[in-house]
């Protein structure tokens, strides 16, 4: 359905809810909703932040108070985020986290409309945490697996961010609709020249040894080239990042910590690839990273792990290479072929861009979320 044609009833309030996720969080406020507040919704966000109420970009933000931990975040914040929730009096909630799941059952018993947004594959993201062991991880997902579906025949629609995790939700509720975390166009084009660039690499985003962090600063370590990697992000296990900062490739590294999204747009203009060589894991092999693509739009090429479906892209799109992401060398080799052939990797970048440009963009994103709230307020609630 064209945006043109998208209709809503006057002043229908939806309410975005998250007790994990950055009150900025890319996904849910600068794409989701400054979307729905650009066509007539009147929209708030529920975090859990612990930074306060405010108003922005015509979205309302409450803050439901900040517990530190993943337990005190799962049995305190959400229901400090539920209560934020019921007082807004919302048309439709829209949930962005697994641990929201109950209280979206709460909510649909006092009558509202309830989306879930599945960011993740979450029982096969368990599946990915080996500290758990083998027999605890099976059963977790698997008790997980079946909460889920049950709840989630339950809710009024689902929001999957890949086509991957929207065949799965697809079988469970048939109100499914696959809303892509592709670019903003522009956000992330920094107009530095090739000729201007550094011989850097970089890696945006959370930094863990299941995304590749070890390999990465080993293949550093073995260039023959003059490259040097910049990582921005923050590290999720501090053993990990003490094991690689003993690696003799740390010397050609540079660690910013977390950054705002125009320093992320700096550090991809003045590179000449991005990075995101995940580990071969349940949750990974179907996924769509959103970095994947913001480097693409930001006009330089993809060094990818070489699963089937990033090859499909990467490959097929000609804007980068794809390597064995648990083999070092296979990384330092593409780094290497990148930083010592600047023609080929600005056609790659080229490329990547035009592909951004023509399919992999917000917009066509923006008119699916729009479509689906339309149809969700036409049709009665479960």
């Amino acid at each position: 359905m064209l945006r043109s044609q998208v209709t809503k009833p006057p002043d229908m309030k939806t309410a975005h809810l998250t007790s994990a996720h950055p009150r900025y969080d890319t996904r849910i406020f600068l794409k989701q909703c400054r979307s729905l507040a650009a066509n007539g919704y009147a929209v708030s966000l529920v975090v859990a932040d612990g930074r306060g109420d405010e108003e922005r970009d015509g979205i309302t933000i409450s803050d439901a108070g900040y517990s530190p931990g993943r337990f005190n975040r799962i049995f305190e914040s959400t229901q400090r985020v539920l209560r934020r929730a019921t007082e807004l009096n919302a048309d439709i909630y829209h949930l962005h986290d697994p641990e929201l799941i109950p209280i979206g059952l709460r909510l649909k018993k006092m009558g509202k409309r309830v989306i879930f947004d599945a960011h993740e594959d979450f029982p096969k993201q368990l599946l990915g945490k080996p500290y758990l062991g083998p027999v605890r991880l099976r059963m977790l997902a698997a008790a997980f697996s079946g909460f889920e579906r049950y709840a989630c025949r339950r809710f009024d629609g689902i929001v999957a961010a890949t086509p991957t995790i929207g065949r799965k939700f697809k079988a469970i509720n048939p109100q499914t609709v696959v809303i892509n975390n592709f670019p903003l166009p522009g956000e992330l084009n920094g107009g530095v020249p090739w000729g201007s660039k550094q011989t850097e690499v970089c890696y945006v985003g959370g930094i863990s040894a299941m995304r590749g962090i070890r390999e990465i600063i080993a293949a550093m370590g073995t260039l023959q080239s003059s490259a040097r990697l910049t990582l921005a992000g923050e590290f999720f296990e501090a053993e990990v990042e003490a094991e690689v900062k003993a690696l003799p490739g740390w010397n050609r590294t540079s660690a910013l910590g977390f950054v705002d999204r125009e320093r992320v747009r700096d550090l991809m203009g003045q590179s000449i690839a991005g990075l995101v060589t995940f580990h071969p894991l349940p949750n990974h092999i179907g996924a769509q990273p959103s970095k994947m693509f913001e480097y693409m739009s930001a006009g330089i090429p993809i060094i990818a792990s070489n699963f089937s479906l990033w090859r499909e892209i990467v490959e097929g799109n000609d804007c980068g290479l794809c390597v064995d992401p648990l083999d070092s060398t296979a990384i330092a080799s593409a780094i290497d072929d990148l930083a010592t052939n600047r023609h080929k990797a600005q056609r790659m970048g080229d490329n990547g861009r035009k592909a951004v440009m023509s399919q992999y963009n917000w917009p066509l994103e923006e008119d699916k979320l729009l479509s689906f709230y339309s149809l969700l307020l036409q049709s009665p609630s479960k």
